[in-house]
C-alpha cells in the first residue's frame, strides 16, 4: 500500500519547486497588501479632507440679522440694499473679503464680490469691517445699484429677489427680499 521512494533526488525535486512556488504566492501577496495599504492610505487622507470641509461648509455660516432698503437719490426706486449679518454660533472665523454674494432677482443673476459690488462697514464699535470674529459682532453689508459693478436696475416697490451669501469655506446662506406694494416719498424699509 505505501510505497517507499528509494531516490532521494526524485523527492527534493518536488520540496524545490513546492517551495518555488511558495515564495512566489508570498511575493504576490506581499505586492498586494502594500497596493492595498497604500490606497488604504490614500482613502483614508481623502475622507479626512472631505470630512473637515463638509463640517466647515455646515458650522460656518452667515446669518442676515436685519435688513433695510434705502432711496438714497430720491428718484422714488431703492438704489441701496443693506443687511446686518453676523456668524452662526460654532462657526470659524468669516473673512467677508473673501464672500461672494449671488444676487437674484427677476430680470437679472449676478455674482457680486467685495469691493466690486458690495462693501462691508462694522456694524459695531468693537466689530471688524472685514471679518467676523465673534457671535456678537456685527457687519453691514451694502449692495449700492448704482456701483458699475452691479448690472441690474434698483429695487422698486413690489420688486422681490434673493441674496445668497457665499462664504470661503463654500457654505451658504440664501435670505429672501421682498419689496412692499407701497412706499412712501423718501422711506427707508426696513425687513425686507
Amino acid at each position: 500500500m505505501f510505497e517507499t521512494i528509494a531516490n532521494d533526488d526524485n523527492r527534493g525535486q518536488v520540496g524545490i519547486g513546492t517551495l518555488i512556488v511558495f515564495i512566489a504566492m508570498v511575493l504576490v501577496a506581499a505586492i498586494a497588501a502594500g497596493v492595498l495599504i497604500n490606497t488604504a492610505g490614500s482613502l483614508q487622507s481623502q475622507a479626512s479632507d472631505t470630512g473637515t470641509e463638509t463640517q466647515q461648509a455646515v458650522a460656518n455660516q452667515i446669518e442676515v440679522v436685519h435688513a433695510y432698503a434705502e432711496d438714497t437719490d430720491d428718484e422714488g426706486d431703492f438704489d441701496d440694499l443693506n443687511l446686518i449679518v453676523k456668524k452662526s454660533a460654532g462657526s470659524d472665523v468669516i473673512d467677508m473679503e473673501s464672500v461672494t454674494v449671488q444676487y437674484t432677482d427677476s430680470d437679472d443673476s449676478l455674482t457680486l464680490a467685495h469691493g466690486e459690488g458690495f462693501t462691508t462697514e462694522a456694524g459695531t464699535d468693537d466689530s471688524d469691517a472685514d471679518a467676523l470674529t465673534e457671535t456678537s459682532d456685527r457687519i453691514e453689508l451694502q449692495i449700492d445699484f448704482d456701483d458699475a459693478d452691479v448690472e441690474t436696475d434698483a429695487l422698486e416697490p413690489g420688486d422681490s429677489a434673493t441674496v445668497m451669501l457665499v462664504d470661503q469655506s463654500g457654505a451658504q446662506f440664501s435670505y429672501g427680499v421682498t419689496m412692499p406694494q407701497t412706499v412712501s416719498d423718501s422711506q427707508t424699509i426696513a425687513d425686507v
